[in-house]
């Protein structure tokens, strides 16, 4: 399978190849840009990478790559209180831009797929200073 659009992959000196995890970090980065993105959700796989410490660009994104196009899923975590048509699709936009841009593929498909709302914990109130009895 070829990752990028065949007038591309050969040069005078060599051949261009993109993998697809590189359009899965792209992807991620046009995602999370978006106001209202609370985070990308990636399944217990993506838990267990965070837990080890390593930051995982692509969490939440799957990408199909064909020689001249590319579709797209991206699992999301929207902040309370945003619209979700709207949110979803802004990510559309960023997201196929960001791909056509930087590698060159027809993006066919952005599909948005909300798997949770992140509510705003409210602050804790200072606790009030407790009064001895006893100075």
């Amino acid at each position: 399978m070829s990752t990028i659009a065949a007038e591309y992959e050969r040069t005078d000196i060599g051949t261009i190849q993109i993998a697809p995890e590189v359009i899965e970090v792209i992807a991620g980065l046009a995602t999370v840009e978006v106001d209202g993105v609370a985070g990308m959700s990636g399944g217990f796989a993506g838990g267990i990478v965070e837990l080890l410490g390593r930051k995982n660009l692509s969490k939440g994104v799957k990408v199909e790559v064909g020689s001249r196009e590319a579709a797209v899923d991206v699992n999301i975590i929207v902040e309370y209180g945003i619209r979700i048509p709207e949110i979803a699709s802004e990510i559309q936009l960023n997201v196929k831009r960001s791909i056509e841009m930087m590698t060159g593929l027809h993006v066919v498909e952005v599909n948005v797929h909300i798997h949770d709302v992140h509510f705003k914990t409210p602050d804790k109130p200072e606790e009030e200073e407790i009064q001895h009895r006893v100075k």
